[in-house]
């Protein structure tokens, strides 16, 4: 460990992460370990990088955002992998890490010489962590993974979607950043073990696997049911409510909707719908006083609530119904979000000077430590901190750096 800090207040301040991680699933578990402080060293071929910077096209040649989203407060390494002395240099640089991210394709991180028995010689504590697409053992265990086919093969479409519809994939990235939060997590418990036991760990998640993880209230449904859990359109699938869903607000737009959700556990949210909607006197009636009688009156329930929000915008619904105490969002798009005053304000949203990109608002990371938003460092340009990493960690010095340019090493 070291005392450099990639978080003013970071919990991982002295962390060394090595980072061979490239799209969203690795980059989104290391960029985790980087905003709670960690020093993550982005490890990247020098003829053009992580394919992620120019996955989604910038401006004039610039990284693209989805590369500034999830590779914030990280430094840039470029290491030709294929050359002798690439490789020698990454292996040196494992030698004094804490922990070695990686999600290349399956079987490509040992082809290259840098498997987990390689490394754990070098450095017997390294938390060594990887990501795949399906989990050692499966007959899937070869093949290529993207967040679609994780979210597909993990179960995830399988739920998603209208009744009777096909299945459809969640607008959420839950394949890829779900994974890699997975991931994080299980980096922080191997470090909590290496640092009262001094042992290092091999941690590999699977796309697919993880899928499972969040669709374990679907798998209570099957549970109770002996059947395939359905879709159940935007109601909650293990336990339908009426009220429950999306509602239709002014002015009609494509995200104009408030969602309104009754809880089986609370009986009195629904009396709190009815004295909101004006119709208390509705209260006790028997067509609608138990969560069974309004399911078999759905309808016109959901008729009742509807006429009441379309006579609001999503905004003055959400606060009308909140303020009652009763679960309610508007249905918020990203521009909504991206301007709403207060999140830039806690530090939810911030704002980030990149040297190419020039100034970029991102979403920040969400948990505030001793009550303050972490700071935000922009994603690094390709190479830029080659020389100073060399120098730090390896003690390199500006003619020895200078030779690994001149033969392309680096």
């Amino acid at each position: 460990m070291t005392d450099e800090s990639n978080g003013a207040q970071g919990c991982l301040a002295g962390v060394r992460v090595l980072d061979l991680t490239q799209f969203e699933a690795g980059p989104s578990c290391t960029e985790a370990l980087a905003w709670l402080g960690a020093e993550v060293v982005k490890v990247e071929n020098p003829q053009g990088g992580d394919p992620g910077r120019k996955s989604i096209v910038g401006s004039d040649g610039a990284d693209s955002p989805y590369f500034l989203l999830f590779n914030a407060n990280k430094k840039s390494l470029t290491v030709n992998l294929k050359s002798p002395r690439g490789l020698a240099l990454v292996k040196d640089m494992a030698a004094k890490a804490d922990v070695f991210v990686e999600n290349f394709a399956p079987g490509a991180i040992e082809r290259l010489g840098l498997g987990y028995d390689v490394l754990r010689a070098l450095n017997p504590s390294i938390v060594y962590a990887q990501v795949k697409g399906f989990g050692e053992g499966s007959p899937y265990e070869r093949n290529l993974s993207f967040d679609m086919i994780a979210q597909a093969a993990g179960g995830v479409m399988s739920i998603t979607g209208a009744p009777g519809g096909p299945p459809v994939k969640p607008g959420a990235t839950l394949g890829d950043t779900g994974t890699g939060m997975l991931l994080a997590i299980s980096i922080l418990g191997a470090l909590y073990r290496r640092a009262a036991t001094g042992r290092g760990a091999r941690l590999d998640v699977a796309m697919q696997d993880a899928m499972l993880h969040y669709i374990r209230v679907a798998f209570a449904l099957t549970a109770r049911t002996g059947e395939a859990a359905p879709r159940v359109g935007a109601n909650v699938i293990s336990a339908q409510v009426a009220p429950g869903g999306i509602y239709p607000c002014t002015p009609g737009g494509p995200n104009d909707y408030v969602y309104v959700y009754t809880s089986r556990a609370n009986p009195a949210h629904w009396r709190r719908v009815l004295e909101v909607i004006g119709r208390a006197d509705l209260i006790g009636d028997p067509r609608y006083d138990t969560v069974e009688a309004r399911m078999e009156h759905a309808d016109e329930v959901h008729a009742m609530v509807g006429g009441w929000t379309r006579q609001r915008d999503k905004y003055e619904a959400m606060r009308i119904l909140g303020a009652a105490g009763i679960p309610a969002g508007a249905v918020l798009d990203t521009l909504e979000l991206r301007d709403q005053p207060d999140f830039e304000r806690r530090g939810v949203m911030q704002v980030i000077q990149h040297p190419d990109f020039g100034a970029f608002k991102m979403p920040a990371w969400p948990v505030r430590l001793d009550g303050a938003a972490l700071p935000v460092r922009p994603s690094p340009l390709l190479g830029q901190h080659t020389d100073q990493v060399l120098g730090e960690w390896l003690g390199l010095n500006a003619a020895a750096v200078a030779d690994l340019h001149a033969q392309e090493v680096i």
